[in-house]
């Protein structure tokens, strides 16, 4: 028996939602990052390609300026 899997739509893609990805926005951020503060993956998040690089670059740009941290805090 194949399985199927719901294929996830792109969040900033989509007609309804047309959220701009910005460094500074860090409740969007941390959707996309886990506890331990790693950047989740495409297959997890459901965004397509163009917007996850633009969401990794946000996240690493709002780390170097201290409003996201680079690892769990102890």
């Amino acid at each position: 028996m194949a399985y199927r899997f719901k294929v996830k739509e792109c969040r900033f893609c989509s007609k309804k939602n047309s959220s701009v990805i910005d460094y500074k926005d860090t409740v969007l951020l941390k959707n996309f990052t886990t506890d331990k503060g790693k950047i989740l993956p495409r297959r997890i998040t459901g965004c397509c390609a163009k917007h996850q690089r633009s969401v990794s670059a946000a996240i690493k740009r709002a780390r170097h300026v201290a409003l996201l941290p680079f690892k769990a805090e102890a």
